[in-house]
């Protein structure tokens, strides 16, 4: 495990899974990333609105452009592509939350047409193996909207565990919300990793 004092991650491009390479985005990207992240519906359980081209570029251009974690407080986003035709099928986000406890939080999203294929799933397992074997994370969350139950069931077929149902407890977008928290320790990963491979669908 990494010393925590000293703590960075730094991955060699691409990361490679079984089906996918995970890898940082570039201006070519921003055809794919509006494909999806325009779509009023696949955001509406997420902390952003739909997308124009301006934002996009301006994310591309700002906090999507970091390629490695240096320090608490920041957060690195990875497109995800098929290893085989290079298409995009969504990107991932990990946050380093602090690094005295060593902790980080995972996001991801993923363009509906490739939904029901394990995509989610393969990418964020990769996510926690950079966390966890290569950040020396001690602890990593992932916080869902229960009424996204899609990203709730890729939560659950990590192996992360549930440790909260707060019910109501944010006005978001209009509505309130009810958030389902899930959490996974390095010991756990460690667990997980020894029994196999994940249940990708």
């Amino acid at each position: 495990m990494p010393n925590e004092n000293h703590a960075e991650l730094r991955p060699s491009y691409p990361v490679r899974t079984e089906r996918l390479l995970l890898r940082p985005l570039t201006e070519g990207d921003v055809d794919s990333l509006l494909a999806y992240r325009s779509i009023p519906e696949l955001c509406r359980y997420v902390p952003f609105e739909p997308q124009d081209r301006e934002t996009v570029l301006d994310r591309l251009a700002g906090p999507w452009a970091r390629t490695a974690l240096t320090d608490e407080g920041q957060s690195l986003t990875l497109g995800a592509e098929l290893a085989q035709t290079g298409q995009l099928v969504g990107d991932v986000v990990l946050f380093w939350s602090s690094r005295l406890h060593r902790g980080g939080e995972i996001g991801y999203i993923l363009d509906p047409r490739f939904a029901g294929r394990g995509y989610a799933t393969e990418t964020a397992s990769a996510l926690l193996r950079l966390a966890f074997e290569e950040l020396g994370l001690h602890r990593v969350i992932a916080r869902i909207d229960e009424r996204n139950e899609a990203s709730a069931a890729v939560a659950r077929r990590l192996g992360m565990r549930q440790e909260a149902r707060l019910v109501h407890n944010e006005l978001f977008k209009g509505e309130w919300s009810t958030e389902l928290d899930f959490a996974m320790l390095a010991s756990e990963w460690r667990t997980v990793r020894a029994g196999g491979t994940f249940a990708f669908p």
